[in-house]
């Protein structure tokens, strides 16, 4: 049974390990104290820079916390949350949700705190043990100076960052950088398309270690079962692969192929075919990641290529807007009032866009039995009447808005004339690889 936490509230966890994850453009890190609240060392603050410690493993945003592998006198680990754009406040993104799973993955808990405001990092829950038994409590304080201030109180020894480039230490959180430093390119792939890209007026690409890592293993799991596809046999699709890997994309693309002996003869092979050829073109990418393996049944050559643009706040922000246009642009030509940018109602729209990607479900009604309606009062709205359109797989605005247009029922919540608000909610990932929600309010 899935339980939805309010702040205080507790629940006893199971034996064995749980996974917390907070879907999302945020970074989430953990403590690990004792009863006194304080860590013994930094090597008890898992964060980006060092993603692991004994009995807790951070990959992506998803943090595994097995109990019984913590470290002797271990009583707590407090799990925090703040955004991927270091310094920017919580209350300019949507409010982050923390979804907790057993081991076998079925959801445990839910907790969505009250919306920040200035406050950079925010405390979702601690982990703690009561005797032989350990449950989680769901928190919600906030700090406004960032991981620093969050690290000083549970006692790690924080140091200012100097302009001179400095080894990362788990005492030293530090500014994430602004990008990841690029993949070895062995093979030369970016020296192949960037030229093409460049022609075509598109910025050029730079190989992302999450994305190869994410390439990698989408090509190993097609040549294990001898075939192409976005979800391989074991139930992963290669959206999900980049996600876990640590890259929150706000649009993406693949190449998905066999045959090909080398990287020259794949490439070739994207520009001379229609589709790939858009992708590859494609001026939203920033990043890209290829991996080949020649292995299976068929003894044949698997390639998987991946090209993304990061999630960010003005990012997210931005693919908001660009519906909320979008949509009003097709009020007018009916002679409609334009719709007015809700917060309350983005704020329940990007939940459902997210908690549709951790969940892995696709559907109006969520697992728990919540209701757009519900998820707007949830949320603190008090519009009288609400609507919800959802769609999956689109890549753009224009092309959601165009699908939402071409479907009966999602056109008439569009062009509903008693409708005044709209939240517009956005996430990547899952078997579909985006996820977008319209939440009307009248």
């Amino acid at each position: 049974m899935m339980h939805e936490l309010v702040p205080g509230g507790n629940l006893p966890l199971p034996d064995g390990a749980v996974t917390v994850r907070v879907p999302g453009p945020f970074d989430v890190s953990a403590l690990v104290t004792d009863d006194g609240g304080k860590v013994r060392g930094d090597g008890d603050f898992v964060f980006y820079n060092q993603p692991a410690a004994p009995g807790a493993a951070l990959r992506g945003d998803a943090l595994t916390v097995d109990p019984a592998r913590l470290r002797t006198g271990a009583t707590r680990v407090t799990v925090a949350v703040s955004a991927a754009e270091a310094g920017t406040a919580l209350g300019r993104l949507p409010s982050p949700t923390l979804h907790v799973a057993d081991a076998a993955g079925r959801p445990l808990a839910r907790f969505t705190p009250p919306r920040p405001r200035q406050e950079t990092v925010l405390l979702l829950a601690e982990l703690y043990r009561r005797g032989e038994r350990w449950k989680l409590r769901a928190l919600g304080q906030g700090y406004a100076d960032g991981l620093a201030g969050l690290a000083r109180d549970f006692g790690v020894d924080v140091v200012d960052d100097t302009p001179a480039p400095a080894p990362a230490t788990a005492g030293a959180p530090r500014t994430r950088p602004a990008s990841v430093q690029p993949a070895p390119d062995p093979d030369g792939f970016a020296a192949l398309v960037n030229p093409v890209r460049t022609a075509a007026g598109s910025p050029p690409v730079s190989l992302d270690p999450r994305l190869v890592s994410a390439a990698r293993a989408h090509a190993a799991a097609m040549a294990a079962s001898g075939r192409l596809g976005v979800e391989s046999r074991d139930g992963v699709s290669v959206y999900q692969r980049a996600v876990g890997a640590g890259y929150v994309y706000l649009t993406v693309g693949e190449h998905l192929v066999s045959g090909p002996r080398t990287t020259a003869e794949f490439v070739a092979y994207c520009l001379r075919t229609d589709g790939p050829s858009r992708t590859l073109h494609d001026p939203a990418f920033t990043h890209a990641g290829v991996a080949h393996v020649h292995d299976g049944p068929t003894g044949d050559t698997y390639w998987t290529a991946l090209w993304a643009r990061p999630l960010t706040p003005d990012g997210l922000a931005g693919v908001a807007a660009a519906v909320t246009d979008l949509t009003n642009r097709e009020r007018t030509r009916a002679g409609l009032p334009p719709l007015a940018a809700d917060p309350l109602l983005t704020a329940a729209a990007q939940a459902h866009s997210a908690d549709m990607v951790a969940r892995d479900f696709y559907a109006h009604t969520a697992p728990g039995g919540s209701q757009p309606w519900d998820r707007a009062a949830a949320a603190g709205s008090t519009r009288r009447s609400i609507g919800e359109n959802i769609a999956c797989g689109q890549r753009s605005p224009a092309e959601v808005v165009e699908g939402w247009m071409n479907s009966p029922g999602h056109r008439a919540n569009i062009l509903k004339p008693g409708f005044t608000h709209l939240g517009v909610g956005f996430a990547g990932g899952g078997r579909a690889g985006t996820y977008w929600t319209q939440l009307f309010g009248g």
